[in-house]
């Protein structure tokens, strides 16, 4: 089986490079210039995102309520609770740092069309995916916040009007216009779906250079090391290899799914949104020094959940088994 190389990571690793040694857009015009792009994109991308969307798709997957059940408390209980043991250990900021990382990745919602096309592949239930997919993302506007304000320091920013406000503001609001304008506008992003991914994939490079740009300007990255990395890639297989356990023995063996509501299952609720984590650190994470710190495991996540999820439900098409 041939993996086909996915070029986003690499240029992810480009805009970090290009972060460190040219930081100067993060700080023209104070930011404000950066900040209004990613502000517009971000609404582009949501409405966009709505536009893909239908009435009938997403009442094809409400009957299925145990998969969603599953999916859902996979993504927003049962990733976040496997780390709050971990909370104990935390003894200095750096271990503070490395271990909010992780439970900003725990906290985030469900990616959508690499779930989707994933599903797809392995022969799932596709209109599940498409309903737990969509869902993850708005139900994660409300519970990923409310999840890290019991750990994160919001020191002057007022998480319902600023956090909240600012998510329903950029996410809410446009994917409800697109929805609303999808029989009229449907057809014409069906169309143009490569132009607009990368539209969103460029947004989220913005994102990442200017958290990134941030956090090299404040030093932040000069108290960790080689080591600091190895822990972060160790800790991301782990909590995959972990989450994706634990879904499969609750879908085969308390949840009793078919073969196709188990890939839902497994592919849906053991991912994370790298374009859903970017715009959420993006008002999370406002004028924060260590905003970079906090990206390195879910850009690592979103990596290595592509390659072994694609590697997995290339198997399950090829051979038709769980």
């Amino acid at each position: 089986m041939k993996l086909k190389f996915d070029g986003f990571i690499l240029a992810l690793l480009c805009f970090i490079v290009l972060a460190y040694f040219f930081p100067q857009l993060y700080s023209w015009r104070d930011g404000q210039i950066l900040n209004w792009i990613t502000s517009v994109g971000v609404s582009l991308i949501f409405f966009f995102y709505g536009l893909k969307l239908s009435f009938q798709q997403l009442r094809a997957g409400l009957s299925n309520w145990k998969l969603h059940l599953l999916v859902q408390g996979a993504t927003f209980v049962l990733f976040p609770l496997l780390l709050l043991p971990f909370y104990s250990f935390v003894h200095s900021e750096l271990q503070r740092d490395f271990w909010l990382s992780f439970f900003f990745l725990a906290a985030l919602p469900s990616t959508v069309s690499s779930s989707v096309v994933m599903v797809s592949i392995a022969r799932g239930n596709i209109p599940a995916a498409i309903f737990n997919a969509s869902i993850s993302g708005l139900i994660g506007v409300i519970i990923t916040p409310l999840w890290m304000q019991f750990f994160l320091d919001f020191g002057e920013i007022d998480v319902l009007g600023d956090v909240y406000w600012g998510l329903i503001k950029e996410i809410i609001i446009p994917v409800v216009g697109g929805l609303l304008l999808q029989p009229y506008l449907g057809k014409w992003v069906s169309k143009y779906n490569r132009e607009l991914t990368l539209f969103d994939k460029s947004i989220i490079l913005l994102i990442v250079y200017d958290s990134f740009a941030e956090s090299f300007v404040s030093g932040v990255f000069e108290s960790t090391g080689k080591l600091y990395l190895l822990w972060i890639f160790v800790g991301v297989v782990l909590l995959f290899v972990l989450v994706y356990g634990l879904i499969y023995v609750l879908s085969r063996f308390v949840f009793k799914f078919n073969r196709e509501d188990l890939i839902v299952a497994l592919f849906c609720g053991s991912k994370k949104s790298l374009t859903h984590g970017s715009v959420f650190g993006k008002f999370l994470f406002a004028h924060s020094a260590s905003a970079g710190l906090y990206f390195l495991p879910l850009m690592i996540f979103h990596a290595f959940q592509i390659l072994v999820v694609t590697v997995i439900a290339q198997r399950y098409h090829n051979k038709g088994a769980i």
